[in-house]
């Protein structure tokens, strides 16, 4: 027998699922695709994700890796597993890869973005994709207070309980606020080589007290090198956030 080794990307809407990781009796991104190999390849396969998104979270670029015993190639493997998920799951790519390619093991770096619209009046159409936040927001502000970010950090004051880490330190590549082309939307992204949990959400419940005018820029940095979570801001609710991109180096190449 055998094995080759896929690797996909995938894209879905977190709304109407617990999370990435596969739970006994939660519907999860994870428990439908292997479900979905399943009926294809006649066995129970495990599906290795980058890492896990939590309950209500989405994402345009999560990456997985399988092995299975087939004889289908990757383009056929691709189709017949979107025919086979939920709508709100799509695979967008499908490769075989090196054997040894780890999803997880092997990323490098991983981005993502969370939404806000800043507006005193709620949205109804897309609301499932963005916190909303009626006061004005000082975008300077928050722009400032993010390049705070940049570099090698203790992240221990915006983690989750619960984490699954040996440490806390992370490097981040990559911290920027932006408008939307929509008006009113604002996009936090930031790009780092690994993140906590709760990281991103903590992150952006503190700057939204920087755009608030509640924390000064020095009380950002101060909250960061605290390491003392109590000082940081309330979590940002989870239908802002996506997964963007997880990016590998040589194994970004096809077999």
């Amino acid at each position: 027998m055998t094995l080759k080794n896929f690797k996909i990307t995938v894209e879905y809407d977190g709304s109407g699922f617990h999370g990435w990781q596969r739970q006994k009796c939660d519907r999860t991104i994870q428990s439908e695709i292997e479900k979905a190999i399943a009926n294809i390849v006649g066995e129970r396969v495990a599906v290795i994700g980058s890492g896990r998104t939590d309950a209500g979270v989405h994402a345009l670029g999560q990456v997985a890796n399988f092995r299975c015993d087939t004889r289908l190639n990757e383009a056929v493997f691709q189709k017949a597993l979107n025919s086979l998920l939920p709508e709100a799951i799509v695979v967008r790519m499908c490769q075989q890869v090196d054997p040894g390619f780890h999803a997880r093991y092997d990323a490098r770096s991983k981005t993502y973005r969370y939404r806000i619209v800043n507006h005193p009046l709620p949205v109804a159409i897309g609301r499932q994709y963005a916190w909303h936040i009626r006061r004005p927001l000082n975008m300077n502000a928050m722009r400032a207070a993010a390049e705070v970010l940049l570099g090698r950090h203790d992240f221990k004051a915006f983690e989750g309980a619960g984490s699954p880490r040996s440490h806390t330190i992370r490097h981040v590549f990559r911290a920027q606020l932006r408008k939307e082309n929509k008006a009113h939307y604002l996009a936090f992204e930031i790009e780092a080589n690994g993140f906590l949990r709760f990281m991103v959400r903590n992150l952006v419940g503190t700057l939204v007290l920087v755009g608030c005018g509640k924390v000064s820029m020095k009380g950002f940095a101060t909250i960061l090198h605290s390491r003392d979570r109590r000082q940081a801001g309330a979590t940002a609710p989870p239908q802002g956030l996506f997964l963007v991109k997880v990016s590998y180096d040589e194994y970004d190449r096809s077999r």
